[in-house]
């Protein structure tokens, strides 16, 4: 079950500082077997560093390619224009340092037909490099804690856009759609998506539609990812006080900040505990030890704003 011909695709990318990986990814755009029907590409640096790579690929591209420069460092902002330019039916999102393998866009929309959704989530493969250090290798950081098998309701808790397709009328129908505060802290892709499944959208998983994600030197690192499981679960905690995932009863408060403290604990004592069994295994439990942290961190409103740190370290704007 496919859909026909005439549904319109937008692919959207939004970009900061990545302009030779952006060209390769709209390279890959353009080997699709199913082309999108056109590129939307908004550059959040004030100096375009990405519109070079935008009019080398225009050069051979079957379709066009939007340009636009959204210069306020907000990364819900930039995302919102994109969504703005974007005129097709169906709007696929990626990262700007994404690869994507040639049946990437008919494996998604295949996935929508089939499952009946408004939007496909697929994996994003984070790619180790082999200079990594050894612990970095073998302690899995970078993969999401559990893959939901194709065409089953992706759980809220573990949702992101960085590979999604996305039904333009529920996308269109949000306010925003995507929310102006999280635009230096992130969290507003989890944000959006459960406010669409709120709204009666349904969002599949599809696992063979997956793309790649190089790690960069970076982010190899402990800091790295510890501030990312702080601010992961300090977006967690954030929907969750505005019953994005349910009812939230008087005492609940409570027993969230309370799990989250004795969970803190626990992790940080095994922690400890693992340290002669591997720096991987230690570092695991700290990594669980600082999202319980980011939970917490809320009861006194520190947000960390990492999309307010230097390029190099984060996470690109889409």
């Amino acid at each position: 079950m496919s859909f026909p011909p005439s549904v319109r695709v937008s692919v959207c990318i939004c970009t900061y500082r990545r302009p030779e990986q952006l060209g390769w990814l709209l390279a890959d755009l353009i080997a699709q077997s199913r082309r999108p029907d056109e590129v939307v590409v908004v550059d959040n640096e004030a100096a375009g560093s990405g519109l070079a790579s935008v009019e080398a690929a225009r050069a051979g591209a079957p379709f066009p390619i939007l340009y636009e420069i959204q210069p306020v460092k907000n990364i819900s902002r930039t995302r919102n224009r994109a969504v703005a330019l974007a005129g097709g039916d169906w709007l696929a999102l990626l990262d700007d340092d994404e690869r994507a393998p040639a049946h990437w866009l008919q494996t998604l929309l295949d996935t929508a037909a089939r499952f009946g959704a408004d939007g496909v989530i697929a994996p994003v493969v984070s790619v180790v490099p082999e200079t990594a250090p050894a612990w970095i290798r073998r302690g899995s950081f970078y993969q999401p804690a559990r893959d939901t098998p194709t065409g089953e309701i992706m759980p809220l808790n573990s949702v992101g856009i960085g590979n999604a397709l996305l039904s333009g009328p529920h996308l269109r129908a949000l306010a925003g759609p995507f929310d102006e505060a999280y635009g230096l802290t992130g969290g507003e892709d989890s944000d959006l998506l459960t406010r669409l499944v709120q709204g009666g959208a349904r969002l599949v998983a599809c696992q063979e539609a997956a793309v790649t994600e190089p790690v960069v030197e970076a982010r190899l690192n402990l800091r790295w990812i510890l501030l990312r499981a702080v601010r992961g679960n300090q977006d967690y905690a954030r929907n969750w006080r505005r019953g994005r995932f349910g009812v939230i009863r008087p005492w609940s408060p409570l027993l969230f900040y309370l799990r989250a403290a004795v969970q803190l604990a626990v992790a940080a004592t095994l922690c400890l505990l693992c340290l002669p069994l591997g720096r991987h295994r230690a570092a695991r439990w700290l990594q669980l030890a600082a999202g319980n942290f980011g939970k917490l961190s809320t009861l006194w409103g520190w947000h960390y704003q990492e999309y307010a740190a230097p390029a190099a370290g984060r996470r690109g704007p889409a």
